[in-house]
């Protein structure tokens, strides 16, 4: 009998679905969640034990160490043999690396004390991005339904998880990335794992309106955060981020928000271990959107017309979303912002968000490019590498610092989700001596030597 199950997440809908159908949404168009019939029979002490991996590569994964809280294949658990039958990993490797870090130059810049501030770098991963933690989850999900190719929309931190992991499996990949707006170096991993490149023109909202209504002909798997059984990958972040405190949970969990896939499985995440007694207290989710890609914070604040977006208990007011975006695309109002990775206007999984800013009593900050740029920057000089739109956590954190939302003395944990991989934009920004943190090359004129 399975563990596990699908439902709506609507309150009034809340209509099942077995774990082996594929499905996005409800056969009303509501998204999904992956639920358990019950608490996980574990203690949190086993995860502990299991980092003394002994060469098993379940429990040095940093997302299968914790298999019991993410059970859908209803497995024994402890059972090597059940794990390697149905757990797709890249040799342990997603998330091995990946914990908090303590960065003093970077809690300087945005006023809180270094031992109150821990920047967790999901760059760490094979793939250089947070994808990977849900990759493993929704590859899993593909293995047990004998997919045979997997398909995604991408601004390039999917498409190469997506790839990496396909090829790794036997699996075919297809990704439709938005035409000159991914970084390079992206685009060269989906094309050294082996995917199938389709380059759409337009932005990438244009790309995954494109690949889910080809996917939605063909039947094939999509590994966007759409995906429900993605998103239980990616409550591996937050469950590294309570390990290393013990379990005591910080104030504030703080992400860059994009298609808000993040902000959904955090909130999840949160719910479920609070229901299960496994937390007492539910830290503050902190979502920093880019100014050029800012629908959540216009819509959660009221900026547009004055009213706040809310999931009210799951009756989210639709026709304001909708509103909006049709007054998007009446004036061609499109997503731009440096920080390509985040450069999304209708976010995948705005309703999810919306129930995790409920749950948490969460906030909602916008940041400009340059602010973005200094974040980066300054992390960088702590010796960690993390690209533009991972930058959104440090300039968000100070400005909700400056602005008293977060205390001075808040324990406070942000998410860099990617490490760069575009180096034009660092070299750019040091070669700039106006920068604030730029480290500029000297240059010196032809010496003979003696």
């Amino acid at each position: 009998m399975s563990s596990a199950y699908q439902e709506c997440i609507d309150p009034k809908c809340r209509l099942r679905y077995d774990i082996r159908d594929f499905r996005l949404t409800c056969s009303k168009g509501h998204p999904l969640d992956v639920k358990y019939f019950t608490r996980p029979n574990t203690e949190l002490e086993v995860f502990s034990v299991r980092r003394n991996h002994g060469s098993n590569i379940y429990n040095e994964s940093g997302v299968w160490r914790f298999r019991d809280f993410i059970n859908f294949c209803s497995i024994d658990t402890e059972s090597y043999e059940e794990c390697a039958r149905y757990l797709v990993s890249l040799d342990g490797a997603e998330g091995r690396l990946s914990k908090p870090f303590k960065m003093s130059k970077v809690a300087e810049y945005v006023g809180i004390h270094k031992d109150n501030l821990f920047l967790q770098p999901e760059g760490y991963n094979p793939s250089g991005s947070f994808k990977d933690n849900g990759m493993a989850t929704a590859l899993t999900h593909a293995k047990l339904l004998n997919v045979k190719k997997i398909v995604c929309a991408s601004t390039g931190n999917t498409s190469a998880s997506a790839a990496m992991y396909a090829s790794n499996e036997g699996i075919g990949c297809e990704v439709y990335v938005p035409r000159g707006e991914i970084a390079i170096g992206k685009l060269g991993q989906a094309l050294q794992f082996g995917a199938q490149v389709i380059e759409v023109d337009g932005n990438f909202d244009d790309a995954l309106a494109m690949m889910l209504n080809e996917a939605s002909r063909s039947n094939a798997y999509v590994v966007n955060s759409v995906n429900p059984f993605r998103l239980e990958g990616q409550k591996a972040i937050v469950y590294r981020v309570l390990e290393y405190l013990d379990w005591e949970t910080p104030d504030w969990l703080v992400y860059p928000g994009g298609a808000l896939g993040n902000t959904s499985s955090a909130g999840k995440c949160l719910m479920e271990l609070y229901e299960w007694g496994f937390i007492k207290k539910v830290p503050r989710l902190a979502v920093i959107n880019a100014e050029g890609a800012d629908t959540l914070y216009k819509l959660y604040n009221g900026i547009y017309n004055g009213i706040r977006l809310r999931w009210n208990n799951g009756s989210v007011d639709i026709s304001l979303i909708d509103e909006y975006y049709r007054y998007m695309d009446k004036n061609n109002i499109k997503p731009r912002t440096d920080a390509t990775a985040i450069q999304i206007g209708k976010p995948a999984n705005l309703l999810k968000g919306l129930r995790a800013l409920e749950f948490t009593d969460g906030v909602v900050e916008t940041v400009s490019d340059k602010e973005m740029y200094d974040g980066m920057a300054i992390v960088g000089l702590n010796g960690f590498d993390c690209e533009l739109a991972s930058g959104s956590v440090p300039a968000g954190i100070k400005k909700l610092r400056e602005q008293e939302i977060i205390k001075k003395d808040d324990v406070v944990v942000g998410i860099l989700t990617g490490r760069q991989k575009d180096p034009n934009i660092v070299i750019n920004y040091h070669l700039n001596p106006a920068n604030r943190f730029a480290v500029t090359p000297k240059r010196y004129s032809k010496v003979t030597v003696k």
